[in-house]
């Protein structure tokens, strides 16, 4: 296969660069003045609460220096940050999706921060995400925020989780099929996260790793099970676009045409506080079922964040982050119903059910695999392409095998 200049291209090709840089960058002084440090913060996540704390504390504690948040957006964010990162213009602070942490860990574009491990947390940080900002046992991105998907519900048709992940399903087709016209489960084409678990479940996987190769594993029978599971309900139990994204699910739960939803935990407070005319009550939220008993292994969303290997001012950007993994800046994310990213501030997210269902969903959640070109496989974008092609009827086995092939080129290129 013919590959395209990805992301993981690219990161490679200033691997050199970036890595002369992350030996060199750590030695700016704390005594510093007039300096701007600037923090990527990606999407509308993080709280405007826990934005201001950040700003405020921080030019509090560092006079005559200033912090500016600047807000990216996800779509295309790869290939911003393999851009910016190597540029003379790097932002200080950034924010990295993360599936997307070990293609940038392993070229240099962050700063070793090892020393700053127990400062930041230290064992008390989410163990996957200390893998996925780690690579050849140094430490370069802390996490962020962690969101395991839940299931969002319309109260006046469903008041209780279904059982296991075969009820689930036929309760989504029951729901469509006496709503004409209305998503039983608003399932959009391009939405791979909400699939993940169909493959999980049924004991399948995205990839593993076998004596330093990649093996796909979608067109398994294991897997293939579940993406049959994934297009029945695409096909009969939802009217989302076949082709469209996942990325505001609550609008049409708010808007009445969709019963259920499945998004992550943060997505509470939109779904809660409809802007329509005739808003639905907040929902009814539950994790997602297994397929036998307990909650559906789910995807772990959520953030690294890291320093710019080429940042000017490493030592103040070193105490943004500080605060940004400090207990009350953390706490803000819990409150809002973000994860955080100490293990310690899990009561955060209160006692209430939907706080229960974010736990008992996060404590079974998993990650892509742990591959440093991963990050080329989503900017491709071959799997928004493979389920859409699926949502639209396509045949789940030879898509499956087509896909795997493209998956296996980019991880073992």
């Amino acid at each position: 296969m013919k590959k395209t200049l990805g992301a993981v291209a690219l990161l490679g090709a200033t691997a050199l660069a970036l890595a002369g840089c992350a030996g060199t960058s750590g030695g700016g002084s704390t005594e510093e003045t007039g300096a701007e440090i600037r923090v990527w913060l990606n999407g509308t996540d993080t709280p405007q609460e826990a934005r201001d704390y950040l700003k405020e504390t921080f030019e509090e504690e560092n006079p005559g220096n200033t912090l500016v948040i600047e807000e990216q957006s996800w779509e295309g964010l790869v290939d911003k940050l393999t851009t910016s990162l190597s540029s003379s213009d790097s932002p200080d602070v950034v924010e990295i999706g993360n599936t997307h942490s070990p293609a940038f860990t392993s070229v240099g574009a962050l700063l070793d921060i090892t020393d700053l491990y127990e400062t930041l947390g230290g064992d008390d940080l989410l163990p996957g995400f200390v893998e996925a900002g780690s690579y050849d046992d140094k430490f370069y991105a802390p996490p962020l925020y962690s969101g395991a998907r839940v299931v969002f519900a319309d109260p006046a048709f469903v008041s209780e989780a279904p059982a296991t992940l075969e009820d689930y399903i036929a309760k989504a087709k029951e729901l469509a099929a006496s709503h004409p016209g209305t998503s039983g489960i608003y399932f959009a084409g391009q939405d791979w996260y909400n699939a993940l678990p169909f493959i999980w479940e049924n004991g399948g996987e995205l990839a593993v790793e076998d004596g330093g190769e990649w093996d796909a594993q979608l067109s398994s029978p294991e897997s293939v099970k579940g993406l049959l599971q994934v297009q029945d309900l695409m096909t009969t139990a939802s009217v989302a676009p076949k082709d469209g994204d996942n990325a505001e699910p609550w609008t049409p739960y708010c808007e009445g045409a969709a019963i259920q939803f499945s998004a992550p935990n943060w997505a509470l407070g939109l779904a809660s506080e409809c802007d329509t005319d005739t808003p639905p009550a907040a929902p009814f939220v539950y994790a997602l079922p297994g397929a036998s008993d307990g909650a559906a292994q789910v995807f772990a969303g959520g953030s690294n964040i890291g320093i710019s290997a080429k940042s000017a001012h490493p030592e103040l950007a070193k105490k943004a982050l500080e605060i940004i993994l400090s207990d009350e800046f953390q706490t803000i994310y819990g409150e809002n119903g973000l994860i955080p990213a100490k293990k310690s501030l899990a009561s955060t997210l209160g006692d209430t059910p939907e706080a229960q269902a974010f736990a008992e969903a996060a404590g079974n959640a998993k990650l892509t695999p742990a591959s440093p070109n991963w990050a080329e496989v989503e900017a491709s974008r071959i799997l928004e392409d493979f389920f859409v092609k699926i949502a639209q009827g396509g045949d789940v086995q030879s898509l499956a095998e087509e896909v795997d092939q493209k998956i296996e080129d980019i991880l073992n290129g």
